[in-house]
């Protein structure tokens, strides 16, 4: 048998459907840490939502790089059937707590009030595929697909 072949499918779906999710945060973080007009524009952002992004504090806005970078290194990792794409899921999620905690824990009626109710409906859905994700990738370690 080839590497190829010892490969299971699944592992391709969900790496391929993983890369194109994570390609949108990877645009977002993009977009608004170089202010980009293509992103401003295209998002819609209103200028007192750019001001509240832009006053998060220091450790919040780590926690949105390890998040967005760790997701989609963790994706590239798995890809590669690399062992470490545990690890950097595991990345992601601190960094998603750090955010979560910010957005929800601290700011969550201003966060609400600028982005609207179901931003925290869709925080929810972030949460469960990180978690998945994250699993997924031990499992893939365990049985010896991840190396």
């Amino acid at each position: 048998m080839t590497e190829a072949q010892k490969t299971p499918w699944h592992l391709w779906a969900v790496g391929i459907l993983s890369f194109l999710w994570h390609c949108i945060p990877v645009s977002d973080y993009i977009g608004f840490k170089t202010k980009a007009a293509w992103y401003i524009e295209s998002s819609g952002l209103k200028p007192e939502q750019i001001a509240w992004v832009d006053a998060f504090p220091i450790w919040a806005d780590i926690g949105w790089a390890l998040g967005v970078w760790g997701a989609m290194a963790g994706t590239l990792l798995l890809l590669l059937r690399n062992r470490h794409a545990v690890t950097a899921f595991l990345v992601s999620l601190i960094g998603l707590a750090l955010m979560s905690l910010y957005q929800v824990g601290m700011q969550a009626s201003e966060y609400q009030a600028l982005f609207g109710e179901g931003v925290l409906m869709f925080l929810g859905v972030i949460w469960a595929i990180a978690i998945a994700l994250y699993a997924y990738a031990r499992a893939m370690k365990a049985k010896g697909v991840l190396r």
